[in-house]
C-alpha cells in the first residue's frame, strides 16, 4: 500500500480532532450549549446556566460493567506482558477513551531491560490508516507529548518496518526499526462498522440532544423558580404624588401601609398568579426517559428513583438494552485488545508472527452483570440438571464465565 507520508496524517487528525474534543467535553460536563430560546435572555440564561452528568453515566455505566480478565488458550504467554504495565489503570483506560471517542491507541515501545511498554493515547491525539480485515494500521500517527501550551513537542510517525520521532527541535529526530511487521499503533474501535471503520461514540448525537434538552429545562426550571419564592405583587390606584415604592422592600416586607390621598381614594392591592414547577419536573422526566431509552439505561440510573428496590433479575431485565451493548463492545475492544498482544508478542521476541498463529488465543471477560444469592442458587439447579443430562457438560470455568467467581483450586 502506498504511504500518504506524516503530513496527509496530521491533516486527517486535524479534521476530526475537533469532534473528539467536543465528546470529551461533553464527558467533562464542559460543554456549552449554543443559545436557543426565545423567552430567557442570553445574559439571564448565561446566569442560570446548568449542568447535567448523564453523558458521563451513559458512558461509566456500560465502562464500569467492562472489565477484561485475561487471555484463553495463552501460547504465547501476552498476559504477562499486560500483568507488567499496570492491567488494573491500563484497560479501564483504553476502555473508557474508546467509549467517549469511538476509539482509543495503544502505543507499544520497548523500555528498559527490553521489556514492553504500553501507553493508551487518546483519539485526540492519534490517528492512521486502517485495514478494515485485521483492524491493524497500516500507517499511524500520534502526538506523544505536548507542552503548557498544548502545542506539539513529540510526534511520532509508525510504519511496518520502522517509527519515526519528529521533536520540535528537529536536530533530534531519529528513526527506530520496527521488526514486527506491522506499525506498533493499535486502534481499540467501539462498534466499527463499513462506514464507520473508526466506530461510534457512547456519546450519541441523540444523547447529546436530550442531555441538551434537560439542561434547557432546568434552565427555565431555576428562573421560573425566582418567581415561585417571591411571587410579583401590584399596586393601583396610587396618587401621582405618591412617593415610589422600592420594589425589594415591598418583596419582603411583612406588612406595607397605605393612605387615603386627599379625595378619600385608597389603593388596590393584588398579586399575579403564581407558576407552578409542575410542567417542568413532566419535561425533566421525558427528556430522562428519552435519553434512558437512547443508552439502555433505567430512570432509577438517571436520578427517578423508584420505590421498590430492585432484584438482580429485575436490574437485568430493565438493563437489557445496555447488556446487548456491553456484550458488543467485548466483542469488538476484545479484537483490537488481542491486536495489541499480538504485536506487544511480536516486538517482545523480535519475530514477525503471523497473525493466524493467535487465532486459539481469545480475550476473556468477566459478566456484566454480579451474581447475588438467588442467580447463584439458580445457576447451581441449573448445572446440576445439564450435567445429569450430559455429564461434564458444564465445568469451573463455565461456572466462572456466568457468575464470575473463582472456585478453589
Amino acid at each position: 500500500m502506498t504511504e500518504k507520508g506524516i503530513g496527509y496524517l496530521r491533516f486527517k487528525l486535524s479534521v476530526h480532532k475537533r469532534r473528539a474534543e467536543m465528546r470529551y467535553e461533553q464527558y467533562a460536563m464542559k460543554y456549552v450549549d449554543r443559545f436557543k430560546g426565545i423567552t430567557i435572555p442570553q445574559a439571564l440564561s448565561q446566569q442560570y446556566r446548568s449542568i447535567l452528568g448523564w453523558c458521563a453515566k451513559g458512558v461509566d455505566s456500560l465502562a464500569d460493567r467492562l472489565v477484561f480478565r485475561e487471555f484463553e488458550n495463552d501460547d504465547f504467554t501476552v498476559n504477562e506482558i499486560f500483568e507488567e504495565n499496570n492491567p488494573d489503570i491500563f484497560f479501564d483506560s483504553a476502555v473508557l477513551s474508546a467509549l467517549i471517542a469511538s476509539c482509543s491507541f495503544i502505543y507499544i515501545s520497548k523500555g528498559e531491560n527490553d521489556a514492553v511498554r504500553l501507553q493508551v493515547i487518546e483519539a485526540i491525539n492519534a490517528t492512521g490508516i486502517i485495514d478494515p480485515i485485521t483492524g491493524l494500521l497500516t500507517e499511524g500517527y500520534a502526538v506523544l507529548e505536548r507542552d503548557e501550551n498544548n502545542n506539539v513537542v513529540l510526534e511520532a510517525h509508525f510504519l511496518p518496518d520502522r517509527t519515526d520521532y519528529y521533536y520540535r527541535d528537529s536536530r533530534n529526530n531519529i528513526s527506530i526499526a520496527n521488526p514486527t511487521g506491522h506499525p506498533l499503533l493499535v486502534p481499540i474501535i467501539h462498534r466499527p462498522d463499513a462506514v464507520r471503520p473508526f466506530g461510534r461514540s457512547r456519546i450519541t448525537r441523540s444523547g447529546m440532544y436530550w442531555q441538551s434538552n434537560a439542561k434547557r429545562t432546568l434552565e427555565r426550571a431555576d428562573v421560573t423558580a425566582e418567581f415561585y419564592s417571591f411571587p410579583q405583587k401590584y399596586v393601583t390606584g396610587l396618587s401621582d404624588d405618591a412617593e415610589p415604592m422600592e420594589t425589594w422592600k415591598a418583596t419582603v416586607s411583612s406588612m406595607l401601609q397605605f393612605t387615603k390621598d386627599e379625595d378619600g381614594d385608597k389603593p388596590t392591592l393584588g398579586q399575579f398568579t403564581q407558576p407552578s414547577m409542575s410542567p417542568f419536573t413532566e419535561q425533566l422526566r421525558t427528556a430522562a426517559a428519552g435519553f434512558a431509552g437512547e443508552t439502555g439505561l433505567s430512570l432509577d440510573d438517571l436520578g427517578f428513583v423508584s420505590d421498590n428496590p430492585s432484584s438482580v433479575e429485575a436490574i437485568k431485565a430493565s438493563h437489557e438494552n445496555l447488556r446487548l451493548a456491553g456484550r458488543k463492545a467485548q466483542r469488538s475492544l476484545g479484537a483490537g485488545l488481542l491486536n495489541v498482544a499480538y504485536l506487544a508478542a511480536c516486538l517482545r521476541d523480535d519475530v514477525p508472527y503471523l497473525r493466524e498463529q493467535f487465532s486459539k488465543t481469545k480475550p476473556k471477560w468477566e459478566p456484566l452483570f454480579e451474581a447475588d444469592a438467588s442467580m447463584l442458587s439458580l445457576i447451581g439447579d441449573g448445572a446440576i440438571k445439564l450435567n445429569q443430562a450430559i455429564p461434564e457438560f458444564i465445568n469451573k470455568d463455565t461456572i466462572r464465565d456466568l457468575t464470575g467467581i473463582k472456585g478453589a483450586e
